[in-house]
């Protein structure tokens, strides 16, 4: 990774642009991708990244661990004995212990997890979870075996490597599920100080993760419908509750069977309980739409934006054919306000060009595999030189409608009697019904709401950040490894759901942390480029004190130093070591 700079002339002003850009192979190619925009970094920029550093993690570096107050001692030193000794990855690790530190989770759960007669803290077992989910998910045993003594936790926890094992994480992940609830309370307060998230929209779906082994002692280990597409294996369901930026408020877990629209009353309950009940506004997808839960959310005055199943556009047919009413809120998009026959909410129907053309595409898609694989069948019907079973090819029409059925309504076919060999002819009409609706439908989905207040632009754009918490649910699965769960015992399933819902609590608060520092939003680019940061043992002789072990952190590249000062982020240049008799600073 490395800096370029593009410059332009505005105004008479020469500005020059600055970006973090590294170089991935596509195929033959190498191309430079971009991983971050740096703008001019400005003094202002700098000055307003540093300020919510200082408010996010504090100054780490002036903490004890990093400063003995021996800086400015020196020593002679032999050179011919100099040597480096016990590498760490330490950038990487830094970096999520002071996002753990800073959204008060390590205070937090030195609270919530008291030490007693045990020689590790339960707290400091805690972060260490936390920290490998984040920075190398993995499985107990590894962080245990490897990943742990790898890293330069130990040093900044001031814990042995020794003292991690698989039982004391275990055990870490037992006591810390107790404490489901208060941790999703804190961070609901913490966040809303840190970031002015606003909580008052709140963001619902559900996703599946599954199981790897039989998971025989779990009553929720269900085989249900899997978003994973792993229907062979049992899965469980999780229910996520975000806010409209997208910061997770907390999460529910459910029977892997257990359809989306009957957990909407169990998560609204439990997270207004926690979180208020004054002025939310639900927003889910149109698998929890069912009149039931539609009824329940209006009889008990709570305010929703849902979206409705296609079929409930037919009810719209001629609002969707009039062109008259309809506004276009942003380039390809186009709404228009209706009332819903059986209850006067408001309806949203919304039209997108881009959705039009995927429609158009995949009904010309499966319209043409349908003529060809009928164009197949009738000249085998046709060429036929025995009586063929009608029931037979019957079955045969059925699979092929089975396979395109985006476009099946669009044939109508029969078996007609005729005086040929196979005792029959294959009829096939097209259904000018579905074409004309198509032609309407095509693109166009509908929404229901009971909000009177909002205008159709703030309706539709809210319920467009769904796809913050669609985004929630691949950061778990793709950079987290929610899935697949390897644990068989039903509470460590939990615990283990949890571990993955607070290490994205820091993948969020980083992600805002870069947003606002101007450095787009890929927290796994600037956790990978830390990771290159090590420290290590300097080992110096000295003619007078016997050797120094220094521990020093390695400084950053160019690169990684305009990233870090975009973030406002000043990495120690060394610790404390136990052994450390005396700090050398070399003077000419």
């Amino acid at each position: 990774m490395y800096l370029r700079y593009t410059t332009l002339r505005k105004d008479g002003k020469v500005h020059r642009y600055w970006r973090l850009v590294r170089s991935v192979r596509v195929g033959r190619r190498v191309i430079q991708q971009t991983v971050a925009q740096l703008g001019e970094l400005d003094a202002r920029g700098r000055l307003q990244a540093r300020a919510l550093a200082r408010h996010l993690i504090g100054e780490p570096e002036q903490a004890g661990l990093f400063d003995d107050g021996k800086q400015h001692l020196a020593v002679p030193v032999r050179l011919k004995g100099v040597r480096v000794e016990r590498s760490r990855q330490f950038g990487d690790v830094y970096l999520s212990l002071a996002l753990w530190r800073g959204v008060g989770l390590a205070d937090l759960c030195e609270k919530l997890l008291p030490s007693g007669k045990e020689a590790v803290p339960w707290a400091k077992m805690a972060s260490v979870l936390v920290a490998a989910r984040l920075c190398e998910p993995s499985s107990e045993l590894h962080i245990a075996e490897d990943w742990y003594r790898r890293t330069a936790l130990c040093d900044l926890l001031q814990l042995d490597a020794d003292l991690v094992n698989k039982d004391r994480l275990y055990r870490a992940l037992d006591l810390l599920l107790e404490h489901k609830a208060e941790l999703e309370a804190h961070l609901s307060r913490r966040c809303g100080e840190l970031f002015a998230v606003d909580n008052e929209v709140l963001l619902y779906d559900v996703t599946s993760t599954y199981f790897e082994g039989q998971a025989e002692g779990n009553p929720l280990a269900r085989r249900g419908y899997s978003r994973d597409h792993r229907p062979d294996c049992k899965q469980v369901c999780i229910a996520l509750v975000v806010t409209f930026d997208g910061f997770p408020l907390g999460y529910e877990v459910f029977a892997g069977n257990t359809h989306d629209s009957t957990t909407v009353q169990a998560i609204v309950d439990t997270m207004e309980a926690r979180h208020g009940v004054v002025g939310r506004v639900w927003i889910a997808d149109r698998g929890m739409s069912s009149a039931a839960n539609l009824a329940w959310l209006r009889q008990t005055g709570r305010r929703y934006i849902i979206g409705a199943p296609k079929a409930e556009l037919r009810g719209f047919a001629a609002e969707l054919a009039e062109p008259s009413g309809w506004r276009e809120i942003r380039e390809g998009i186009a709404v228009k306000l209706a009332r819903w026959p059986e209850t006067g909410e408001t309806a949203i129907l919304c039209r997108s060009a881009d959705r039009r053309s995927k429609e158009q595409a995949m009904h010309d898609k499966f319209s043409r595999r349908i003529d060809a694989a009928l164009a197949k069948l009738g000249a085998r019907i046709e060429h036929s030189t025995k009586r063929l079973n009608a029931a037979q090819v019957n079955r045969q029409i059925g699979r092929i409608l089975q396979h395109n059925q985006r476009s099946a309504a669009r044939f109508q076919i029969t078996l007609q009697a005729a005086d040929c060999p196979a005792g029959f002819r294959l009829q096939v009409e097209i259904n000018d019904a579905f074409d004309d609706w198509a032609a309407v439908s095509e693109g166009a989905y509908v929404l229901r709401t009971n909000i009177e207040d909002w205008s159709d632009e703030q309706l539709w754009r809210a319920y467009i950040q769904l796809t913050q918490a669609e985004a929630a649910f691949r950061i778990h699965k793709d950079q987290l490894r929610v899935r697949p769960i390897w644990h068989q015992r039903a509470d460590r399933v939990q615990a283990h759901i949890l571990v993955c819902f607070l290490a994205f609590v820091l993948w969020k608060c980083l992600e805002m942390w870069q947003q606002r520092a101007g450095l787009g939003n890929s927290p796994r680019t600037v956790l990978e480029e830390l990771a290159r940061i090590q420290s290590h043992d300097v080992i110096l002789p000295t003619t007078t004190h016997g050797e120094i072990r220094l521990r020093c952190v390695t400084q950053p590249d160019p690169p990684q130093a305009a990233l870090l000062d975009r973030l406002g982020l000043v990495l120690p240049k060394r610790m404390r070591t136990d052994d450390l008799r005396l700090p050398l600073t070399l003077t000419a």
